[in-house]
Order: structure tokens, then sequence, then C-alpha cells
């Protein structure tokens, strides 16, 4: 099997490298941030927990001390009735902590249920806030894609269960510090006796979460590979090529080859949980048959009576178990907690590449839009995408951006839209640069139709209205034309619920469209914006004939008096365009009309050669292998 380097959620300091000290230590930086986003969401019911709770430990010490008072009736002298009735009192009185205890639990565990919805719905919103308010090359930072998918598949997970660990460990280090207390109360030297016997199922906890850890660190890329064989089984992309290709015997074996081993490791890592547990609890055996004994010589020197005694027994096991469970919660939190802390990272990572939301208004109609020695380079490449960029255009005029794949048209055309800032030279419209506007009322500006469109999943209605979901037009006229113009009403009306139809097959009653369908609605989409500055990004290439020739002639109408650019490496699409500048490499190597590039007998004349003979005969490539 291909090896499958770590993924994105792995730690960059795995905690199954970190020994306990460093996990106690390292618990208040790694929660504070889980802490900060409770009080923000819900901090009302995080109070009521937290208060609840340490009245819980109160009543909890209160039984204890209160056990010894029936214990020392219990072992009074006299008769048995009389000794019972003189406890009965006191044992009322645990009785009543015991329910007091029980019911602010239980109130506890109520209040602790509003708490993890509020923070998930919190950190959806500054999640998905942040996803969208960030600069484009963003999306084309390897990095900043790393921070972001690990924020929203483990930070996201991780914050529930952070708030449910969190009451965990505070119930647990008060049922502790209850015991504790108790035992000072009935006499101070029942203190080291306590400390004596948690220590090794403590140690066992500890020791077995961090094998756990371990594993699951040796397991994320493996895990991954399943999920991502197991998607080819279950998904409907990947359906009709698997079935055409025959492919199925490979997908089960390569599903069988990653799943083996992650059944072998977790078998493994389980024995030698079983084995930790198997020792810790030897020693905490040992360790008890010590309390029994420092019990006894306590109670053989007359230091402490035999109530006493009783109830530091009581006290020492109700501890035991409380620390068993804080041990593995605080080991829990200390990864979760950076797992959270991650989230926060990327928080205030996206909050460094948003745009400020200053600057002046774009002009409503931009006459001119120049761009001057431009050149850029995205995020952690060395290589420039564009090189010395130059050109102008005016308001009227329609320009096209020709060339072959990967000459930087699409990137050109992005700049022009302002989506990415260049790395060299200079912006301009109407002799302004581009980075002293508002971001937003230059988008406001921008009408761009795209060679991949978003397919909303959502109705043909909202699919089309989502070029500028807040225009106005209450009677669906603006929306019904545009439809028109890109012949996307022949796709809509025919639809079971016409434009109220579910365009995506996740949900029942909803129906999917063809590739050419569905540029059909994204150039209607684009139609409907109805913004001065037209960017068209190869919007034809899935249409048919008859569709193409219907969205042109839209374009052709629709350019009066805006700034219109094509991107298209057809040739035969851009011969009535004003200018025509062709690509290559990241640099306009020519420029000019149709008919000036032909007569120049460059590498356009020589493209537009080759196209028409393909069109005349589509065989001729085949041919000339």
């Amino acid at each position: 099997m291909t090896d499958v380097t770590a993924p994105y959620w792995r730690l960059e300091t795995p905690t199954d490298q970190m020994g306990p000290w460093q996990v106690v230590r390292g618990l208040p930086g790694a929660l504070g941030p889980a802490v900060q986003l409770i009080r923000q969401a819900a901090p009302r019911a995080a109070w009521t927990v937290l208060t609840l709770h340490l009245l819980a430990g109160v009543a909890t010490t209160y039984g204890l001390v209160a056990t010894a008072g029936v214990l020392e009736r219990l072992f009074a002298a006299g008769p048995t009735g009389t000794r019972v009735a003189a406890a009965l009192p006191a044992l009322a009185l645990v009785v009543l902590a015991l329910a007091a205890r029980a019911g602010l639990e239980i109130t506890a565990t109520l209040a602790q249920a509003r708490i993890a919805p509020a923070v998930r719905r919190l950190a959806d919103e500054r999640l998905v806030a942040a996803g969208l308010s960030v600069e484009l090359t963003a999306f084309d930072d390897p990095r900043f894609l790393d921070r972001m998918f690990r924020a929203r598949d483990r930070g996201l997970l991780y914050l529930q269960r952070v708030v449910d660990n969190l009451a965990e460990a505070v119930g647990a280090v008060l049922a502790v510090t209850a015991a504790a207390i108790s035992l000072t109360v009935l006499h101070p030297v029942l203190l080291p006796v306590l400390l004596i016997t948690v220590l090794p199922d403590g140690w066992a906890a500890l020791r077995a979460a961090r094998l756990g850890y371990a594993s699951n660190a040796r397991l994320v890329a493996l895990n991954r590979r399943v999920a991502m064989v197991t998607d080819l089984a279950t998904e409907r992309e990947p359906a009709a090529e698997v079935r055409a290709t025959q492919a199925s015997d490979s997908v089960l074996s390569r599903y069988r080859q990653a799943a083996d081993l992650v059944r072998d490791e977790e078998i493994e890592v389980a024995s030698a949980q079983v084995r930790a547990r198997a020792r810790g609890r030897l020693l905490a055996g040992v360790a008890l048959g010590g309390v029994f004994a420092a019990l006894w010589l306590l109670l053989h020197a007359n230091w402490i009576p035999l109530a006493v005694a009783g109830t530091a027994l009581i006290a020492t096991r109700t501890a035991v178990a409380a620390l068993a469970r804080l041990v593995r919660t605080a080991d829990q939190l200390f990864e979760q907690g950076l797992y959270v802390a991650d989230f926060h990272a990327f928080l205030a990572d996206a909050g460094t590449r948003t745009r400020p939301a200053t600057g002046a208004a774009a002009p409503a109609v931009p006459q001119r839009i120049e761009l001057s020695d431009v050149g850029f380079r995205y995020p952690g490449s060395s290589a420039s995408v564009l090189r010395g960029v130059n050109l102008t255009l005016h308001a009227g005029q329609t320009v096209a951006l020709v060339g072959e794949n990967g000459s930087g048209k699409t990137t050109l055309a992005k700049v022009v839209a302002g989506l990415y800032r260049p790395t060299t030279g200079s912006v301009t419209w109407d002799g302004t640069e581009l980075a002293e506007l508002h971001p937003e009322s230059v988008a406001d500006r921008i009408m761009m139709v795209l060679q991949d469109p978003v397919r909303w999943p959502d109705s043909a209605r909202v699919n089309v209205r989502m070029g500028r979901f807040d225009r106005a037009d209450p009677d669906d006229s603006a929306l019904r034309r545009a439809a028109r113009q890109a012949l996307a009403d022949e796709v809509v009306d025919p639809l079971p619920a016409g434009w109220d139809t579910l365009l995506t097959t996740a949900f029942q009653g909803g129906v999917d469209l063809s590739g050419g369908q569905w540029q059909r609605i994204a150039v209607a989409r684009g139609l409907f914006r109805d913004a001065p500055v037209l960017i068209w990004d190869e919007p034809t290439a899935p249409l048919d004939a008859r569709a193409e020739y219907a969205v042109y002639e839209a374009l052709r109408r629709l350019a009066v008096g805006r700034t219109v650019v094509l991107i298209t490496h057809r040739l035969a699409s851009v011969r009535n365009c004003d200018r025509i500048y062709l690509l290559h490499e990241g640099e306009i190597v020519e420029q000019g009309s149709h008919q000036e590039l032909l007569a120049r007998g460059g590498r356009y004349a020589e493209l537009s050669l080759l196209q028409a003979r393909m069109a005349e005969d589509p065989w001729l490539s085949l041919q000339h292998r």
C-alpha cells in the first residue's frame, strides 16, 4: 500500500511524548481558550454548573463528617436498640446530605446540557464568518488550509467534549477535596493516608490514557485512508466509475489492507491498557493493605477512635474513585484543549488575512481600469504566475484574455476584480489604487461567471438570486428575464416544482442537473446580478451550440456601457472583441484585434489556425500522433 503522510489534524507536539507533570502544567494554557468561549456562549449556565458542583461538594463533605457521628453512636457501649436510636438523627443528616448532593448533581447536569450546544453554535458561527471574511489568497495557502480544516474537523468536535469533561473534572476535584477536608477534620494524619491510596489508580489511569493517545497518533493516517476508501464505496460521485472500470475488488482489497492494520493496532493497545490497569489495581490493593495497617496502628495507639477509622475508609474509597476519574479527565482535557487552542489560533490567523473594511467607495461605473507592471505569486510559492502585465480596460469595451491552460488568464481576471492583490505593480480604478477602495464596494461592481460555478444546495430560484440576493424583485420579473437570456428557463420549467425545486439529491424530493444545465443557471445568476464590470471565465464551455449562441447574444447586449472581460480558449468566440490579449506563461505576449493578430502571424494566428482545422476535422490530432 502507498504510504500515507501524517494528516493535517496531527498535533505538531503529540501528547504521547509528554510526561504526567507536563500534562498538569499545560492544562491551564490548553483550556484557557475553551473556558473563554464557554463564558461568552453560556455564562449564566456555566456559573450555575460551577455553583451547583460547589454545593454538591459541601454536601459530600458534610455527609462524610456526619458519617463519623453515626459510626460513633453505633460503636458506643450499650444495648443495640439504644445505640441505633441514638444514631438515627445523625443518620438522617447523612441521608439528607446524600439526597441534596444527588439533587444538586442532577440539576448541574441539566444546566450543563445547555452549555455544549451554545458553545458549538458560537464556535460554528465564528468559523463560518472567518472562512467568509478572509482574502481569496488564503485558500491558496496550504498552511491556512491545514489550520482551517484542523479547526473545523477537530477543534469543533473537541469543544463539546471539553465542555462535558470540564464539568466532570470540576465534580471530581470537588469530590477529592471533600474527602480530603473530611479526613483533615477527623484527624490531620489521615490526609497522607489518602494520598497513599489514590496514587496507584491515578498512575494506571494516566498510563492507559497515554497508551491510547500514542496509538491514535500512529493511527490517524491509516484511519484517514480507511475513510477515503470507504467513501469510494459509499459516495454517489465515484459510484459510476467504480462500476464502469470494475474496480470493486480493488477498492475492497485496499479497504481490507488498511482496516486490518487498524484492527491489529487497536487490539495491541487494548491489551497494553489492560496490563497497565492490572498493575495499577495490584498496586492499589497493596496500598489499601497499607491503609488498613496504618489505621490499625492509629487505632492501636489510640490516636483515632474506631468510628473515625471507619469514616476514613469510606472517604478514602470516595477519593480513590474521584481521583481516578480526575486523572483520566485531565489527560483527555489536555489533548482536547490543544485542538481547541488550534481553533482559536485559526481564528487569529484568519483575522490577519482579512482585508480592512475601510476606504473610499468604488466608482459606480468605472470608466478606466488600469494594470501597471502587475505581478502575482501565490502564497508559499517562489514562482510568479503573472509577470509585468500592463493593460487598460475602458467602459463599453469588450476585452478577451486568451491563451493555453495555465497561462494565467483566470488569475489575471481575479486581480482585475480585486479578489487577488498584486504582488508587484498596481491596479487602479479611475486613477484610484484598488487597495484604497472599500473592498465591499469593489465587489458590488463586479459580476463573475465561472467555468465551475457554485451549485447551491437550494431551490432553483435561490440559485439564480444568489447573484445579488438583496436585489428587490418581488414579482420575479428580473429573475425570469435573466433566465430567458441564458436559456435557463428551459431547464427550470420542466422541473417538478419549477423555480421552487430543490437542486440537490442529498435531500428527499431534490433533483440534480447536468453540467450544461448548471452552467445555464450560473449564467442566469450572473445576468441577474447586473453589475458594471463583467468577467466571464469560460462561461459556455459545457453548453451546446444553441445555448452558447444565446449566452453570447445576451453578453453582446449587456456590454453596452460596461467593462467586459471574456476569458476563453476558443478563439472563434473572441473575433468581435475590441481587444485581445494573449497570455503565455504569465506574460502578455501579443495584443490587438482579431484581424491584427492574425495578420501578425504569431502565436495567436497559429492557435487560431489549429482550432479552425480541428473544427473542420476533429480526427486530425489523432492522425498526427
